[in-house]
């Protein structure tokens, strides 16, 4: 099998989370998951036409459940959305900075993976698609191989 795409699901929504025109996508404030707004992320990201992004068509979907999908297939993690959780903002925010949920357009998720983190485009290569032969690998103690683009090798 080949390589992974150049530009792969988890590369895009970092790229997103970090981009300052993207305002649907943040950091939680350790830097260790996202908030996505939902109303906002359709708006921004899955209409019809030229993204905030800059891109044509960043997502060949315009259903938020198929973003979902990927998530979920991505080995991302949904988290509890507590009234204290900080979306605001693209970089992480220490504790002590005030941060509301209430502030979003709504429904707000929050998810997790192990290998998102802020600063660290290089975990990105440990986030494999849970495809059913990479299962079978991974079930079996095989490594399932990804590699990043050639302008984010470090």
């Amino acid at each position: 099998p080949a390589a992974a795409q150049p530009c792969t699901f988890p590369l895009k929504l970092w790229l997103l989370v970090n981009n300052p025109r993207v305002h649907s996508v943040h950091w939680d404030t350790s830097g260790e998951g996202l908030f996505i707004d939902q109303r906002l992320f359709e708006q921004e990201l899955l209409a019809v036409g030229p993204s905030t992004a800059g891109e044509e068509e960043l997502f060949k979907t315009k259903n938020f459940s198929s973003i979902i999908r990927q998530l979920n297939l991505y080995g991302f993690h949904k988290l509890p959305v507590s009234p204290t959780s900080s979306a605001v903002g693209s970089k992480p925010r220490a504790a002590t900075e005030s941060g509301n949920a209430g502030n979003t357009d709504g429904p707000l998720h929050h998810f997790w993976n192990p290998h998102f983190r802020y600063n660290r485009p290089d975990l990105l290569l440990k986030i494999r698609r849970l495809t059913k032969a990479n299962k079978e690998k991974l079930d079996a103690g095989l490594e399932v191989t990804s590699r990043l683009p050639d302008n984010l090798q470090y």
